[in-house]
Parts: structure tokens; sequence; C-alpha cells
């Protein structure tokens, strides 16, 4: 078994296996307050997953840059001079130094403040001060170039990067779940980012903030305040039409659904009147159905042909593993990183299609804004939620008891539609949050790819 040496005591497989009992759907606490199963985390989740780094909207010329994290590493995504996506570590190859300070711009290259150590834009070490007099020409600057990803590929223009070269393709990784959860962002047509991330510190461990994105039993309860202000329906916010799709590696989708009655209503429009539902206006696909759009884009009818006969009915959240949120307005994307297993620093990036007037993206980002990042009405009583639910955990009898994950537990099937496309249907649940959890575990057990693809828990079949 290997140990990483900053971690106070080793981790087997066993143990990792008791701290969640999928069969009984309980957790124990420990797992969000160890600093041991963090540092665990840190390498063989993040360090070994493919990582959402931005979009390519966010560096479109040469030199444009984007910092960004894979767990703890910070990382410069920068398109170099051919026009190619590096993804650099941020850390000078001479004492450690952070190169880049700003969060984006663009630059020529990137120059370390403390000794002035300089590197392109592929992270070759070009230029060292002193080279001849302090150290003699003796310094091999080929080996000293800033270390890359192992991995850097996209989907759709969205770029991942893994810094394991053991890694499958990002297509493979993100399997048939994955892809869907993206596409439901790119069926709205080129994309392009605003400027500016969203960002604050949450006093919480990360995964108690994935899972939440799953959960829709809490929010008729902790989002009423949203409600009685009428800034959203309850309809909306706790709809019974439930439907949830389980990907290979932990990704999953959770949240309403269009039922295949529902569907069969919009399969079945002519030609003319499907050409007429792509062609309205944002106000008019308001107006036309607003207790599904609930100012959320209404999607186009191509989206079966991209996202399949049941995924183009999914209308909840997605997450690709471990820690990407995609809302349900699909125009939004959310990283949790982890910032020690009592801390999780929050971003939420926001894009528009780029066919939108100026009436349209003013209207989106005004329920954007208002609804999740610091100052949104939803994530502020999140983030308390998630806060004293990990400050519970730090409590050693209160540690003795396992939180509970067994809403529909054993009580839904897992349909296979003739597409081959699964799903579960049902009411609110809690099947996808105890699928992170299984597949969590899954990630920690196994001590290389090799292993995980071989080991990993299939997407489940049958009763569950």
């Amino acid at each position: 078994m290997s140990t990483d040496a900053r971690r106070g005591r080793p981790l087997g497989r066993e143990e990792i296996g008791g701290w969640f009992d999928g069969e009984k759907g309980l957790i124990d606490k420990t797992i969000y307050v160890d600093p041991d199963i963090y540092e665990l985390e840190l390498e063989r989740v993040f360090a070994r997953g493919w990582n959402f780094m931005c979009h390519e909207s966010h560096i479109p010329e040469v030199g444009d840059y984007f910092t960004n994290y894979i767990g703890e590493d910070q990382v410069i995504v920068v398109r170099d001079e051919n026009r190619a996506i590096q993804v650099l570590l941020n850390t000078c190859s001479h004492r450690g130094n952070a190169l880049c300070r700003a969060e984006m711009g663009n630059t020529k290259s990137f120059q370390c403040t403390y000794h002035g150590w300089t590197f392109g834009l592929d992270g070759k070490l070009q230029a060292v001060p002193g080279g001849a007099n302090f150290y003699r020409d003796k310094l091999d600057t080929a080996q000293w170039a800033l270390r890359k990803a192992a991995k850097v590929e996209q989907y759709k223009g969205f770029y991942f990067a893994t810094l394991d070269p053991d890694a499958p393709s990002l297509h493979d990784y993100l399997g048939e779940v994955g892809r869907i959860g993206i596409d439901q962002m790119a069926v709205h047509g080129e994309l392009v980012a605003i400027d500016g991330v969203q960002k604050n510190v949450i006093d919480c461990n990360w995964k108690i903030a994935v899972d939440n994105l799953y959960d829709w039993y809490h929010v008729n309860f902790s989002h009423r305040s949203a409600m009685r202000v009428g800034f959203v329906s309850a309809s909306v916010m706790q709809p019974m039409q439930q439907m949830v799709m389980l990907g290979e590696y932990g990704h999953a989708i959770g949240g309403p659904g269009v039922s295949p009655a529902q569907q069969e209503v919009l399969d079945g429009l002519s030609d003319e009147e499907r050409t007429r539902l792509d062609s309205l206006s944002f106000e008019e696909r308001a107006k036309l159905a607003p207790r599904i759009s609930e100012r959320r884009p209404i999607r186009p009818t191509h989206m079966k042909e991209v996202m399949g006969p049941v995924g183009m009915r999914a209308m909840g959240h997605p997450n690709i593993f471990p820690n990407l949120w995609i809302s349900t307005r699909a125009l939004q994307l959310s990283l949790r990183l982890p910032r020690g297993p009592l801390k999780t620093e929050v971003w939420w990036f926001t894009f528009m299609p780029k066919s939108y007037s100026l009436d349209q993206r003013r209207a989106m980002m005004r329920f954007m804004t208002h609804s999740f990042g610091p100052a949104g009405l939803l994530e502020q009583d999140d983030g308390e939620n998630w806060t004293y639910s990990t400050r519970a955990a730090l409590g050693r009898v209160a540690r003795r008891r396992p939180q509970n994950l067994q809403m529909g537990l054993g009580q839904d099937e897992v349909r296979e539609d003739p597409s081959g496309q699964r799903s579960i249907e049902t009411r609110v649940n809690e099947h996808a949050q105890r699928w992170h959890y299984r597949c969590w575990t899954d990630w920690l057990q196994a001590e290389s790819w090799d292993e995980l693809k071989r080991t990993r828990t299939p997407s489940p079949t049958g009763r569950i």
C-alpha cells in the first residue's frame, strides 16, 4: 500500500471501505474532518482525476491566461504561441514562489518576482539572471522548466486537466452522464464567459458542498424565505417528478425531470411548430412555459440528437466528479475547491449564449446573481447549513452517530430506455448522494488508475 509522507497514518482498504455503508445508507462523519482522509483525497481524487480549468472564451488569444486549482495545487491555464492550451503549475522551479498573482490576463512570459527566473508560455525556462556569473554557465535550463499537467483536453470548449499520465481520455472519463451534463450548456449554442468569477470561502467540507447539489429535500424548507418573497415558486423548488442518472467514476445528474408523457407532447410537435418554438424570443418563451422555464433558458428542440431521449428529459443538477456543479439553469458552473478538511472555496462561473440580446443578458444575470454566489439568496442558506453540518462532525460524541442517507434506499428501479440510457424516475430521493460516496470510496481505495478501472463500482441496474 502506498502512503503519502504528509499523512499521519496509513489508511488501508478495509478502513476506507468502512466509512460509507451503501446497503444501510450510513456515513461516518469522520470523513468530513479527518486531516489524514483529506490528504488522501488530494492524492487519489484531485491529483488523479480530470479537473475543470476554464472555458475557451476565457483565453481566446495567444498569451491569455487563467489561474485555477487542482486540489490545492494552483495552476496557470495559458494559450501558447502555437495556440495550444498549456496547464502549468504556478510555482517557480527555483524556490517555489508563485509566478502569477493575477486571476487572469495576457502576458508574453511569466517572471518570478523573487529572483527573476523567466518562463515562456510553454513553461520552458527562458532566462536566469546571473546565469553566467553566478551559476558559471552550469545550470541546465532544460531540466528546470515548469511542471505541466499530464494531460489537457476539452469537451465542447470546456477545458480539463489531470496530473496523472495514466488517466483515461477526457471523453472516456466523462462517459455518457458527464457529457450530458456539459451538453446541457452546449446545446444553447456558442457560449461566452461573463467577466469575473464569484469566489468565497465557506467553513465546510467540500463533499458536503458537492452532495447538496443533488438534494431536493432541503429546498422547500431551507429556501422558504426565497419563496415567501416571490423570488422562486414552491412548484419549482421541490417538484415531485424527479429523475436521476448515475454515471461512471461518480458523475451524476439529480433533480427535476420531464416525464415521458410530457416529452411525448413535445415530440408530437410538427416541423412547423418546432421551427416556431426555436424562433421565439426569450420573453415569448418565458410566457409560453413559465412554470418550466422560471427564468431558465428553454432548451432547443435539437437537444434530443445531442443528449439522447433520456438525457434530454433531465432537468436537475449535474456534477462532474469530483467537484464541478452545473446549475439547473445550465448557464452557470460552480467549483467546490478544497481548502483543508474544514473549508471550501466556492467559485461561480457565468456564461451566456453569444446570440443573447442585452436585455436577455441583463435578465439572466440579475436572476443568477441573486440565486447563487456570496450574495445569492439560495447559497447563503446553503452555506450556513454546510458550516454547521461540518462543525458538528468535530464533536467526539456527535461523531459516534453516522449521518443518514436512507431516503428511497431499495425503493426504486433503474430503468433502461431502448436507446440504452438509464435513469431512476421517482420522487425526491438520495440516490445520487449515495452514488457520490460509493464512488468516492472507490477512488480512495484504488492506488492507481489501473486499479480504479478494474475495481470501480459499475453504474447500477435493477432495484437501487
